[in-house]
């Protein structure tokens, strides 16, 4: 299987909620998807223009402010200290990347890419360009032999799960055993919201009390467009293991995939600044509180999102007669069906959406619950 046998983009099945809920008398409040309604920083912004006069090549390897930058990110904000730039390589977007990794892994026929069961497609997606065998698995117990790349989410879109460090080490443990590739997709870490998270900080595949003091086959990737909103820039990086990071080096090389030069210095600013994060985090903590207990009273139960960008509910129906419910009120979720087969009865809500908007939603459940 590859590119061809993909099939067609799933959202294209949302097209007639949402013309249903726009024709809401106060106006559609869209909350389908996880894309940022909010300014990118002026520092940020200012970074980029400074930096336009990019006549030479991006370096693939990325620049060594931005390299060093990661490193510094990740000994701050992720407690983890002991990476080098030799551990770190910017890339175009995330998204991207884990569409492309099995492919630039060298994956294919006869290899299985495990992804979480409740999953942002482009895991699945990824393998099945490669050729590969997707196949869906939580407990690391239940990963089969001849696993070659397994994907973890913490905190999970869209369910929000995320893992503890026992739980992360676990997972390198079975991952060892099976020589794959453990890749953590962690471009929420910085949303925390309930239990530990809302004080301790999200750990890492790369924290030591994980790796057991190596590296090996273990890759982190982040973004910034969800906590510096630059989805638009295409931002991201991965760290983790050298050789990995080498091998991937290599092969863009040939490819390109070059993150062009003003996004690199963008990207090194943004990663120096955590003001901006932490406003942005509050933004998104406000409307969740407004949210999370109007969907209640609206008689859906928000399971786990515990962490992360999105409201993971259930009424007890299925998805498309609350997708329908909803789109009465003027409000476009996203189907949990598109998340996996287990999710038939589940919405995803998400937060990015202007504050008045949120709050006009909120009001709207409020009201049907009455």
């Amino acid at each position: 299987m590859g590119v061809h046998d993909l099939a067609d983009f799933p959202w294209d099945a949302v097209v007639p909620y949402r013309e249903r809920a726009a024709q809401h008398p106060d106006g559609l409040v869209d909350l389908s998807v996880g894309s940022p309604v909010d300014p990118t920083p002026e520092l940020i912004r200012r970074a980029l223009a400074d930096a336009t006069d990019a006549h030479a090549y991006p370096q693939t390897v990325g620049t060594p402010s931005l390299r060093e930058a990661i490193v510094e990110w990740y000994r701050r904000r992720r407690g983890v200290p002991d990476l080098t730039v030799d551990n770190v390589l910017p890339t175009i977007g995330s998204k991207e990347l884990v569409a492309l990794l099995p492919t630039l892994l060298g994956l294919g026929e006869g290899d299985i890419v495990v992804h979480p069961r409740v999953a942002y497609p482009t895991y699945e997606v990824g393998a099945r360009v490669a050729g590969a065998t997707p196949a869906a698995a939580d407990d690391p117990a239940d990963w089969p032999e001849g696993s070659r790349l397994i994907w973890i989410n913490t905190p999970g879109n869209p369910d929000g799960r995320t893992w503890t460090v026992d739980e992360l080490a676990a997972a390198v443990r079975r991952a060892r055993e099976l020589d794959a590739v453990l890749a953590s997709d962690e471009c929420y870490a910085e949303l925390g919201w309930d239990g530990a998270w809302a004080s301790e900080t999200i750990p890492s595949i790369l924290d030591p009390r994980v790796t057991g003091g190596s590296r090996a086959n273990l890759l982190s990737v982040y973004s910034l467009s969800k906590q510096s909103n630059l989805a638009g820039y295409r931002a991201a990086f991965l760290a983790g293991c050298a050789r990995i990071v080498g091998d991937l080096l290599t092969a863009r090389k040939h490819l390109g995939l070059m993150p062009p030069a003003p996004v690199q210095h963008a990207m090194a600013v943004a990663l120096g600044d955590d003001e901006h994060v932490a406003a942005q985090k509050e933004l998104y903590r406000e409307r969740r509180d407004a949210l999370r207990p109007a969907l209640e009273a609206a008689g859906f139960r928000v399971e786990g999102s515990e962490a992360g960008l999105y409201l993971w509910a259930t009424a007890g129906e299925d998805a498309w007669t609350s997708m329908d419910r909803l789109a009465d009120l003027g409000i476009l979720a996203g189907p949990g069906s598109f998340y996996g087969a287990s999710s038939g009865q589940h919405v995803r809500l998400a937060l990015t959406a202007p504050t008045e908007h949120v709050r006009a939603a909120a009001r709207r459940l409020r009201d049907s619950a009455l």
